[in-house]
């Protein structure tokens, strides 16, 4: 026994060393069919890009602004769908940054509605004619 162990205990050493040393993914070259994973990602953002811009254009407020304005919905399909993934990115960005239908005014009249209720309510004491 003590010479069976003497000569398996090298090899499931070496083969312990082999099996946890990192293995080089292959290079990935133009034609060799491997997609890397900053590929996928890009897809998948590129995805969810065009996603959110047909969601938006889907809305019938925006539809009935784009036939107000002599728009035709289909010819504004076609050229979201012949956008390059860059364009689609900057639109998508462009489109997450406009305001939901809010404003300024809407701002202060929700802050003057909630203190006047926190006044109502005795919590603050910023307006005199709730007394």
């Amino acid at each position: 026994m003590k010479k069976l162990c003497r000569y398996l205990s090298p090899l499931l050493i070496a083969a312990l060393v082999l099996g946890s040393l990192p293995v080089a993914a292959a290079p990935a070259s133009p034609g060799s069919g491997l997609v890397t994973t900053q590929d996928a990602l890009n897809a998948e953002r590129t995805q969810g890009d065009r996603e959110r811009i047909h969601e938006i254009l889907a809305r019938d407020d925006v539809q009935e602004q784009l036939v107000a304005q002599g728009v035709d919905p289909a010819e504004v399909e076609a050229r979201v769908a012949a956008l390059s993934d860059a364009e689609a990115a900057q639109m998508a960005d462009q489109l997450e940054q406009l305001p939901a239908g809010a404003s300024v005014v809407g701002a202060l009249f929700a802050v003057f509605v909630i203190l006047l209720v926190t006044d109502i309510l005795g919590l603050t004491n910023v307006f005199p004619f709730t007394r």
